[in-house]
């Protein structure tokens, strides 16, 4: 389980990489560097999105480390570096983002609680932001505070409309097809930058191809027909009544304007009904806000350290 070295993406230097088991069994990768810079503002533990790996996140972890903060990163389960879920590796699976609390309560309680120093935060990508969200009231005593980078709450307007995609996903579960892929969904994800949804910067965009190039274990291609179906429940749940007005762990979402991945719309909708929860929106960003041109990216890197820096 190491980490993956290369001259546009060169390991920041003096991290420790190494596995966790889940209560289930997983071994996760994980990975963890004390700050470049004091003072000591305690430790950000970065929760990824569906499909992505540590080393995509090599220059936040920089960033972060240059600001003071300690760092711990680590791989889901089916993704990344860490033990994939069903017997084809490239099929992105879980049965329920219950599951994905299992990873994060194994590397909170394994790394970041054991042996990094407090306060200790979230910053979370997509999935990432939604399992946060899905745990909020178990986290409020694990996490200080946490910040949202264009989280799942919605569906966004890629494929089926949710009212659909959600039904139908449920029924195939239902009949036997969980484990396949996603309808029109395959082992690659096949995107070239001139029409990829994710950011408008070509050179992070190719940066991170070149990962995937030099170590292709850790691609995965589209999610499951499981997975979707665990997503929408999830979603599900976020606008149940009672759900968000029970929040009591400080959130910041910050949504992108050009998000067609996820659903900007929803995530503005759930934080008006949270009250611990401030909304951002930056305009013209494309969902990836971490992997952005420096635009977007500054002003979510900004509101990030605001909204810690607000802590009472």
């Amino acid at each position: 389980m190491k980490l993956v070295d290369l001259p546009d993406n060169p390991i920041p230097e003096g991290g420790q990489c190494g596995a966790c088991e889940t209560s289930d069994g997983l071994l996760l990768r994980h990975a963890r560097w004390m700050p470049t810079n004091g003072p000591l503002r305690g430790t950000v533990t970065l929760l990824q999105g569906r499909a992505e790996f540590i080393e995509k996140y090599f220059e936040t972890v920089r960033d972060l480390r240059a600001r003071g903060f300690a760092v711990v990163a680590f791989d889901w389960r089916g993704q990344g570096g860490s033990a994939r879920v069903l017997r084809n590796p490239r099929r992105g699976h879980v049965d329920d983002f219950s599951d994905f609390l299992l990873d994060l309560d194994a590397v909170l309680t394994k790394v970041t609680l054991a042996s990094m120093p407090g306060p200790h935060y979230a910053l979370a990508h997509s999935t990432g932001g939604a399992v946060l969200l899905y745990g909020a009231r178990r986290l409020r005593t694990r996490f200080e505070r946490a910040v949202l980078s264009a989280p799942l709450i919605g569906l966004g307007k890629v494929g089926l409309p949710q009212g659909l995609a959600c039904p139908l996903a449920a029924f195939l579960s239902s009949v036997g097809f969980g484990a396949a892929y996603v309808p029109g969904g395959g082992p690659k994800l096949n995107m070239r930058f001139e029409t990829n949804p994710l950011t408008s910067d070509r050179r992070r965009f190719e940066r991170n191809e070149a990962v995937l190039a030099a170590a292709p274990d850790l691609e995965i291609g589209a999610p499951t027909i499981d997975w979707l179906a665990a997503a929408c429940r999830a979603m599900k749940r976020f606008f149940a009544p009672g759900f968000a007005p029970g929040m009591a762990l400080p959130v910041l979402i910050v949504s992108a304007g050009q998000d067609r991945i996820v659903s900007t719309p929803a995530a503005e909708r759930f934080a008006r009904q949270a009250r611990s929860v401030q909304y951002l929106e930056v305009p013209g960003a494309r969902h990836e806000l971490l992997m952005e041109a420096d635009l977007y990216r500054d002003q979510f890197l900004a509101a990030f350290s605001a909204f810690v820096d607000d802590e009472v």
